[in-house]
């Protein structure tokens, strides 16, 4: 056969195979798809006979089996062997000998919680120690209303907001709280720990930046650490170190894609009790257009004319923070926790918050008491007017009359943090350990004359973590709660006792 047949034979054989091309239905359309498509798009077409050379590649490769086994066996003792060596690692590091000691001796309340508390070994103390401002506990109108939206609801809803779980109170909450605060909207939590963490992720994903006071509570922390996002510190309460910072992220991202960023600190300071510059903050968020998330767990329903919060405190417009989270398991001694803002941004949550989409809803009866705890901050202003009173007493007897401790927190807070001066620190040589000893033995002191007080106590470090990996560290302090349910009198000499506990236990440990 020379060139020309073997030409010839060739074009036969097309001519033959386009015959019975146009025989199968549809080939008349894909053959004016291709002309079309080379060309108007010839280099599309070349990519899409790759794809289609490789997916036939790929479904005539042949097949390799996945139950081949490519790892050593091991006979029945070498297993055995392996299981005896393996030790898990705890889960919590082991309780140290401090430790142990607090709590063998640590006090157990009989009965309900009030200002007079009565310990399992039958004696009544002075109850300085329990967040029970306004003596809410004992208050037998909240009761009845309890007892009476127990009878008509239950005890909970046992399901999720989103999925059969929301009731008529828990809309009236919501709408007290964003009338009292002055926001669009509000989301109430079934706790309130869970509120601030699952609030910050909801947002803030990877990427995003935020920029967080170092001396934030726990619960914003674990929210930072779910949310994954880039996290910068500033030196806790330093406006100017906080401009610092922004201005430091806005230079780096100035050529970066644009990215979320978040600005987080707290209304009163759980660790340290001081108050947040509010003022200051919402400028420097409004100059460098970050978002303010501000944590009030304990300022709402204590701060401001009818306790709404530190934005009422310091003149502040409630627009101005992005979001507003707050507690109701707090001062308003009911439970759940809450964030207030625009409608967007409660809306948004409904369906983003981990605690709201997967928890079930509040106990009705805890909305309920929210809700009449609210009404009675806004109609009866001698409740933040008494307990102002009790404060300013507590102080006069102890931060100004003590050589040995100063109070950190703000005088508008009923949660005094006394730390030992740090000149008492230093000529001391003190350490974290010393000061936790130390101050547990005024616990104790005190304890011992019938007024029972507690330390400031943080998380644990986790194992094997130094104090470099830490970063900023809690100094230890006494804590003292202030309530309405001790008069002027019983105030005094609760701080006289606590007074003398500390100048008993420094003076013994010279």
């Amino acid at each position: 056969m020379d060139l020309r047949d073997a030409h010839d034979w060739f074009i036969d054989v097309l001519n033959e195979v386009s015959v019975q091309f146009q025989k199968v239905p549809g080939s008349a359309i894909f053959l004016r798809y291709v002309k079309s498509s080379y060309q108007n798009d010839p280099i599309r077409s070349a990519v899409e006979l790759f794809l289609f050379l490789f997916a036939v590649r790929y479904l005539l490769a042949p097949k390799y089996s996945t139950s081949k086994k490519s790892y050593v066996k091991l006979t029945d003792e070498e297993v055995d062997e392996l299981v005896d060596e393996w030790a898990p690692e705890p889960l919590m590091a082991p309780q140290t000998a401090f430790e142990e000691a607090e709590n063998e001796k640590r006090p157990v309340i009989v009965g309900p919680t009030g200002p007079k508390s009565k310990l399992s070994n039958g004696r009544m103390v002075t109850n300085v120690a329990s967040y029970n401002f306004y003596n809410l506990a004992g208050n037998e109108t909240l009761k009845e209303k309890a007892i009476q939206t127990l009878r008509m609801y239950g005890v909970g809803p046992c399901g999720p907001p989103g999925f059969y779980g929301t009731q008529d109170v828990h809309m009236k909450v919501e709408a007290d709280i964003a009338t009292h605060l002055g926001t669009s909207a509000c989301i109430v939590y079934a706790q309130a720990f869970s509120t601030i963490s699952s609030v910050i992720p909801a947002f803030s994903k990877r990427g995003d930046i935020i920029v967080a006071d170092e001396a934030v509570n726990f619960a914003i922390r674990k929210g930072m650490q779910i949310s994954r996002s880039s996290i910068r510190w500033y030196k806790h309460n330093d406006m100017e170190d906080l401009q610092n910072v922004l201005a430091s992220v806005v230079k780096e991202q100035a050529r970066k894609p644009l990215t979320r960023r978040f600005i987080i600190t707290e209304g009163l300071f759980e660790n340290i009790g001081d108050m947040v510059n509010l003022v200051k903050v919402v400028e420097l968020k409004q100059r460098y257009k970050f978002r303010l998330i501000l944590d009030e767990t304990w300022s709402f329903g204590v701060l401001g004319r009818t306790g709404a919060g530190v934005t009422e405190h310091q003149g502040v417009n409630v627009r101005e923070v992005d979001m507003l989270v707050g507690s109701l398991a707090g001062p308003l001694c009911a439970g759940g926790g809450f964030c207030a803002g625009s409608n967007e941004i409660v809306e948004h949550q409904r369906l983003s918050a981990s605690a709201y989409t997967f928890s079930a809803a509040l106990p009705a009866m805890l909305a309920t008491t929210a809700s009449e705890v609210l009404s009675m901050l806004e109609t009866n202003g001698e409740m933040l007017g008494q307990i102002r009173e009790n404060i300013k007493t507590m102080w006069a007897q102890l931060d100004p009359r003590s050589e040995w401790v100063q109070c950190r927190s703000a005088t508008e807070n009923p949660i005094m943090m006394l730390a030992l001066k740090p000149e008492v620190v230093a000529s001391r040589k003190l350490g974290i350990a010393d000061q936790e000893q130390l101050l547990q033995e005024m616990v104790d002191e005190a304890l011992a004359n019938s007024v029972m007080t507690t330390r400031v106590k943080s998380m644990p470090r986790g194992i094997n973590v130094t104090a470099k990996d830490v970063g900023w560290e809690l100094q230890p302090a006494l804590k003292v709660c202030i309530t309405t349910g001790l008069t002027r009198k019983e105030v005094e000499r609760t701080g006289t006792v606590i007074r003398h506990a500390i100048t008993k236990v420094m003076k013994v440990r010279r």
